[in-house]
């Protein structure tokens, strides 16, 4: 397994590992598939604020992602980020999404970001445990906010403090 920073020609897998979650799951509340152009936008978009997106890989195949977006534009919030994590399905339960995501809050903690905050879609137990091995705490949750599938979701708010500004006013 090599986890690097994400391609352009990463755009098109990475959409197809997505469009797994749009289509058969609730983790993601999109409703519509997205192009490998449309992927390549978001990438754009994470990177050109200076956020980590990197990629999980075995014999060359992307088999995952992971990056941070800001949480809110307002540059009161530049230390704080939002992650996403997603495998492909065969990719699952091998241990690829932990490694992936510790590198992740490596990065961010090297970047100088203070908060982290898991955003959830419930129920969605794997996701939940993922966050909480990592030290994440359950701080919230909106009930209801979201329909997909003939159903009402409800969102969990999970957050990691990583600890780098603590005395600063």
């Amino acid at each position: 397994m090599n986890i690097r920073p994400v391609l352009k020609s990463d755009a098109a897998r990475i959409a197809e590992i997505y469009n797994h979650y749009i289509t058969h799951t609730t983790v993601s509340f999109e409703e519509n598939p997205v192009t490998s152009l449309d992927m390549q936008q978001r990438i754009d978009k994470v990177l050109s604020v200076d956020l980590p997106w990197l990629v999980i890989e075995e014999e060359g195949i992307v088999q995952g992602y992971a990056y941070a977006a800001q949480w809110k534009e307002r540059s009161a919030y530049r230390f704080s980020v939002e992650p996403s994590v997603y495998l492909a399905k065969e990719a699952m339960g091998l241990g690829m999404g932990k490694r992936l995501y510790q590198h992740l809050l490596d990065t961010l903690q090297q970047l100088g970001i203070e908060q982290v905050l898991g955003v959830i879609a419930l129920p969605n137990p794997a996701s939940v445990g993922l966050h909480e091995s990592f030290g994440f705490h359950k701080v919230g949750e909106m009930a209801r906010i979201g329909y997909k599938f003939d159903q009402w979701i409800s969102v969990g708010f999970w957050q990691l403090s990583l600890g780098l500004h603590a005395n600063q006013a």
